[in-house]
């Protein structure tokens, strides 16, 4: 009698756990220990397991567009708020406002893209390198800084691209004349052009990424962040749902527990300045920023010429 009851017994329980709980794919760019905090702190809440991809914003983007026939990602986090722009010109995003979006600036989310944190482009210098300290961008084409400065890659880093962008748009292309005369030297993506500096090759990166850098000061690297006297521009990191996903209710979880109190201080443990404004940050926020103009649709309607131009003034 019992026997013949287990089959009827197993049934009901599959039924009273409701539907199984499908896993997401997130690309995204920036800190692997950023998505793998988001992950653990999100499946742990949900019970949804998150496959995750992380790489530089340009191979997030050379995946998707190789699997376009066949979309793989729910989510994509890129490094640059262009990317949002773009896909859902595109018609590739999925509409979502998450109610935890609320205390996010209107600058910072859309009706398909919100931003997950915000970094900084800085001068990041070694205090050991024997140079003086810089102040401003200027202070890099300097004697002091002859051939001890490195530069991400405009075309390999958005961040770096728009700080070009924003830098030439306010002051001409001199600054950068003087720098490549002063023995610059272009060196590779963010990481690429970090390194060099902490070893103690270089003396400093025009450029850096910011929470890169203090990260690695917190680790008690020789690295001094220095947010520039005439400004500089910051880096939204947006976060979209696919259009194509077919988990879009997981991918909204998701969306939901990134932007929450625990999902922003994960955020803001990585030195990235969170989204919400409501949770602290554990580095200079964007009040204390004199943040540069930028015309979007300008700088990336022109964004081959201006790398053009770039690449061959640092030609050697």
């Amino acid at each position: 009698m019992m026997h013949r009851t287990l089959p009827a017994l197993a049934a009901l329980a599959i039924l009273a756990a409701g539907p199984a709980l499908a896993d997401i794919t997130v690309y995204t760019a920036g800190p692997a220990n950023l998505i793998d905090a988001l992950s653990k702190g999100f499946t742990a809440k949900t019970g949804i397991k998150v496959n995750a991809f992380q790489a530089t914003t340009g191979k997030v983007m050379a995946r998707l567009q190789a699997e376009a026939a066949h979309p793989v990602a729910d989510i994509v986090i890129s490094a640059s708020w262009d990317t949002a722009t773009s896909m859902a010109k595109d018609g590739l995003l999925l509409p979502y406002t998450s109610p935890n979006a609320a205390k996010v600036p209107d600058f910072l989310k859309t009706d398909t893209a919100v931003a997950q944190g915000i970094s900084a482009l800085a001068i990041a210098w070694n205090p050991k390198s024997g140079t003086p300290e810089p102040k401003d961008w200027t202070d890099l084409t300097g004697p002091a800084f002859k051939d001890m400065v490195t530069v991400p890659d405009p075309a390999q880093s958005g961040s770096s691209f728009e700080l070009v962008a924003a830098l030439e748009a306010a002051q001409g292309d001199q600054l950068f004349k003087d720098l490549a005369a002063n023995g610059a030297i272009i060196a590779g993506a963010n990481a690429d052009a970090l390194n060099p500096v902490l070893q103690g090759a270089k003396a400093a990166v025009f450029g850096a990424v910011d929470y890169i850098s203090l990260a690695s000061q917190a680790k008690g690297e020789s690295i001094k962040v220095i947010l520039p006297t005439s400004g500089t521009v910051i880096a939204p990191r947006p976060a979209m749902i696919l259009k194509s996903s077919e988990h879009a209710d997981e991918a909204k979880q998701f969306i939901d527990f990134m932007l929450s109190d625990e999902g922003q201080a994960d955020v803001a443990a990585t030195y990235l300045m969170p989204a919400r404004t409501d949770v602290a940050a554990k580095r200079p926020g964007i009040a204390e920023l004199k943040i540069l103009p930028l015309d979007t649709d300008k700088a990336y309607n022109s964004r081959k010429d201006t790398l053009a131009a770039f690449a061959k003034l640092f030609a050697k």
